[in-house]
């Protein structure tokens, strides 16, 4: 659900238009820079029996690979997340300050399904002292002792004294994912994707293994790679393999679903998943994802597996993660307009035309409702999906759009009246353009970058989808936001029904411009570069535009007032023109692979970061005393059965909170041994 999966889109505070606010309690919780949320899912009554099981069916099997993507973002997160879980469970003083700050850190391990930054990817350190945790140790049960420290691939030796480095030194495992110029980016990422292999012996192993032909497989997708005596290799993600005993589990519900399947094209879906699964085997995959895309009259829909690649350093191997999900059919009426009208888009692209594709095919587009959120969509969670990531999929049988509308209502609800925008905004001009047309400019925009702006263009014959190494999902996502952004002044917006006047986009741009060059600054801690490809992507696009604006007549500037930095657009459409300029330049880079170029571009506009404006953001979002970072509960779902143990409804429930929710995932649906 990132990239062309998922497209992992970061919701910002903007305003959306004044709401009243209804009993609903969207906040659940609250520490650190996070804050944490509950979503509803309306229309869930209205379902049918059968629609309702295959829901309950496919959630079960979306929580159950919650243990996967703990131990690919770094193999001692289970150790550590059931070592504190374990203790918060049977230490008897919990008013004791020091366990309270374990109780912070346990939360920010399970928000980030780890020990690094979810968004950052720079290690957190517990407040609470190596003495008391030491001592804390004691409390852990025997059985659960055992569990933690055994297990041929523990490094632990009957001990806790390989947990303390790893947790309280900042020089250990300090990066989850390392994307700086001039290193190793496999030896100084943390992430458990590669083991005893340098990024040059694994370049060359994926060189080797490089399938050139026609309907070529993603190779690496599904497999960490090790070294064993002395010989790079693979360790597949299967049942009976490598993250076998949770896989098992997942296809023990897949397998439930399929018996409740609403169609036949469906029901060829979760079979295909079910033998990938089993298998490993990435042509089955190919076929999965192909019936994948097929799948269109399905009101049910999911993502269920391995499918982004973000946490990889090289972009190869991709993360566990889940989604439940059903079409709003309503909302949807604006995705299939903007599907029905691909081809136009297309020819109307300012880039060149031999980047462009000469039929667009199968582009579909929906407006859902998620019923459940799982790995690397949990709790922080994406608000537009594009998939599937194979370019030769998308080209002969095209791709899925999605724009995940409770999920984005729960962000605007929850930030009404927050203060950001009279903060940030340089005038009651932008405040009530954000105000007037924010909602309906940020849901727009999503459909666009996801439904085509991930779907436009091509590859050239020859030219690799990892042509671009570590700079890929930034130029992804840079040529993505660009084709939506350019396209939101167009007077197609108003013309298809999709905007209701000529200034609405007005609001996009101020928000896209605002957002990358000043305001996402909040999200970074003071002297560190950007890391994360989609704020490297948003602040490429507005240094690129502010940089090649005109000098003397600049179309955006900042400027100060009352001793504050403010960002001010002089002329909306030469900023289009701007836009243009940039998405034809990455199209290129991107049809081309471009390597050196692509380079250029992110460690020239998209990396480093003015300290001066970045201390002032940082000041300023202080005052408010707003949370950076959000992310939710999953509300839970309960099947009613007959004396048969026939399911005979299912209900949904919005009361349980955020630690009762984790504690009983753990419990639950936590399979895999602690090493892995």
């Amino acid at each position: 659900m990132k990239k062309l999966f998922i497209i992992v889109m970061a919701a910002t505070t903007l305003a959306a238009c004044q709401q009243p606010k209804n009993e609903f309690k969207y906040t659940v919780d609250r520490f650190y820079d996070l804050e944490i949320l509950r979503y509803q899912v309306p229309q869930f009554e209205d379902l049918s029996l059968q629609q309702k099981e295959l829901i309950y069916y496919l959630s079960k099997a979306a929580v159950q690979g919650r243990d996967i993507l703990y131990d690919q973002n770094c193999k001692y997160n289970l150790a550590i997340r059931r070592t504190l879980e374990s203790i918060y469970l049977n230490y008897p003083d919990k008013d004791d300050e020091q366990f309270l700050l374990m109780e912070k850190y346990l939360k920010r391990v399970w928000f980030s399904n780890g020990i690094h930054h979810h968004y950052s990817e720079d290690k957190f350190l517990p407040e609470f002292t190596q003495e008391w945790f030491r001592n804390a140790w004691q409390w852990i049960p025997e059985t659960e002792l055992q569990r933690i420290l055994g297990g041929e691939k523990s490094p632990m030796n009957g001990t806790l004294e390989t947990l303390v480095p790893v947790m309280f030194d900042p020089t250990v495992l300090a990066k989850r994912t390392n994307q700086a110029a001039g290193v190793d980016l496999i030896l100084t990422s943390a992430n458990n994707y590669y083991e005893g292999v340098t990024q040059a012996e694994a370049e060359a192993y994926y060189a080797a293994h490089k399938d050139d032909s026609q309907e070529p497989m993603s190779i690496g997708l599904n497999a960490k790679l090790v070294k064993k005596d002395g010989v790079v290799q693979e360790e597949v993600y299967r049942v009976g393999g490598l993250y076998g005993e949770a896989l098992h589990e997942v296809v023990y519900w897949l397998e439930k679903a399929l018996t409740v399947a609403e169609t036949p094209e469906q029901r060829l879906v979760i079979e295909k998943l079910i033998e990938f699964n089993r298998t490993g085997d990435l042509r089955t995959f190919n076929e999965y994802c192909i019936a994948w895309v097929k799948d269109l009259d399905s009101r049910i829909d999911f993502v269920n597996g391995f499918t982004e690649t973000y946490g990889d350093p090289l972009g190869v191997t991709a993360s566990w993660e889940a989604l439940v999900n059903f079409k709003n059919l309503e909302a949807t009426r604006r995705t299939q307009t903007i599907a029905a009208n691909a081809q136009w888009f297309e020819d109307n692209s300012p880039t060149d035309k031999q980047y462009k594709k000469e039929e667009v095919k199968g582009v579909s587009a929906k407006v859902i409702n998620a019923a459940i959120l799982g790995g690397d969509c949990y709790p922080a969670t994406p608000i537009g999906i594009n998939l599937p990531n194979a370019n030769w999929i998308r080209k002969e049988y095209g791709s899925k759009s999605v724009t995940i509308e409770n999920i984005t209502d729960a962000y605007n609800k929850a930030a009404l009246g927050n203060g950001f925008n009279e903060e940030f905004m340089y005038s009651d001009t932008e405040r009530e353009l954000a105000k007037q047309y924010g909602a309906i400019t940020g849901d727009l925009h999503t459909d666009l970058h996801e439904c085509l702006g991930h779907g436009s263009g091509k590859l050239l014959p020859g030219v690799s989808k990892d042509a671009l190494k570590e700079h890929a999902s930034t130029i992804e996502e840079a040529r993505a936001d660009l084709f939506a952004i350019y396209y939101m002044a167009d007077d197609k917006m108003v013309e298809l029904g999709l905007l209701p006047d000529k200034n609405a986009y007005k609001a996009a741009y101020y928000q896209q411009m605002m957002n990358g060059a000043m305001t996402q600054l909040m999200r970074i801690e003071p002297g560190k570069d950007i890391e994360e490809a989609h704020m490297r992507n948003r602040q490429l696009i507005a240094n690129w535009v502010m940089q090649h604006a005109d000098k003397d007549h600049p179309e955006v500037e900042f400027v100060k007032q009352d001793g504050k930095t403010y960002l001010r657009i002089n002329d909306y459409e030469s900023i289009r023109t701007l836009f243009g300029e940039l998405l034809a330049e990455i199209q290129k880079i991107t049809s081309t692979g471009d390597y050196e170029a692509a380079k250029a571009l992110v460690e020239t506009y998209a990396v480093k970061v003015d300290p001066e404006l970045h201390q002032e953001v940082l000041e300023r979002y202080r005052k408010l005393d707003l949370a950076p970072y959000k992310g939710f509960v999953n509300p839970t779902y309960t099947a009613l059965t007959d004396n048969n143990g026939n399911i005979t409804d299912v209900l949904v429930g919005y009361t349980e909170g955020y630690v009762g929710q984790h504690l009983r995932y753990s419990k639950e649906y936590s399979p895999l041994p602690t090493w892995n």
